[in-house]
């Protein structure tokens, strides 16, 4: 007698990547996870407060990664988030929507270098030059142009939106003018994330 096989349902997760001095609290983080409730999308949400240390907060979110391998995971990061977020779906083949994302951040992130102080956590800390060579190793040149959608907005005063728009020119990608570095208007922006992400 053949036993009857129960299919299986797989579990969709998000993992949300914040930015340099932010937290699961930035209003971005915020409203993505009120979305996924309002519309009543089936989804893991997870988006840890990161730590400081560039590497550290890779072996982080890898770990979250490897702790549901049977998930269907997607990504989404914002700032520097959005560079880890690039790092992480080439090296595991996942969807990731970047809103302004961080391109080249261990240059960026030399003005930031000494102590800093996380206006979230208020955890104090320092950015050292051990960080902007960690943050050059998860450099990806080459990318998987259908693994991304990309937001940015020509008003960014954080970041020069043109490397995205250089780096991530053959994906779904959205310029929109004027704006900021926060993303005016970014929950008008998450029906599309979602579809991207094949999560409607």
């Amino acid at each position: 007698m053949t036993a009857k096989m129960t299919p299986t349902t797989i579990t969709k997760s998000i993992l949300y990547i914040h930015g340099f001095n932010s937290s699961p609290l930035s209003t971005k983080s915020q409203l993505t996870k009120q979305y996924l409730i309002d519309h009543q999308i089936d989804v893991e949400f997870y988006c840890p407060q990161l730590l400081s240390n560039p590497q550290d907060a890779i072996d982080q979110l890898e770990a979250i990664l490897h702790s549901k391998p049977d998930n269907h995971w997607c990504l989404m990061g914002s700032s520097l988030g959005g560079y880890f977020s690039t790092y992480l779906s080439e090296k595991y083949h996942l969807k990731a929507a970047l809103i302004n994302p961080a391109i080249k951040p261990f240059e960026l992130l030399v003005d930031y270098l000494g102590e800093q102080k996380n206006p979230y956590t208020k955890e104090v800390y320092k950015v050292t030059e051990q960080h902007m060579i960690d943050l050059k190793k998860l450099l990806k040149e080459k990318i998987t142009k259908k693994h991304y959608m990309v937001m940015v907005q020509t008003g960014d005063e954080v970041l020069d939106y043109q490397q995205a728009v250089e780096k991530y020119q053959n994906c779904q990608l959205i310029v929109q003018q004027g704006g900021d570095h926060s993303f005016i208007n970014y929950e008008a922006m998450l029906p599309a994330i979602m579809k991207f992400l094949d999560l409607q």
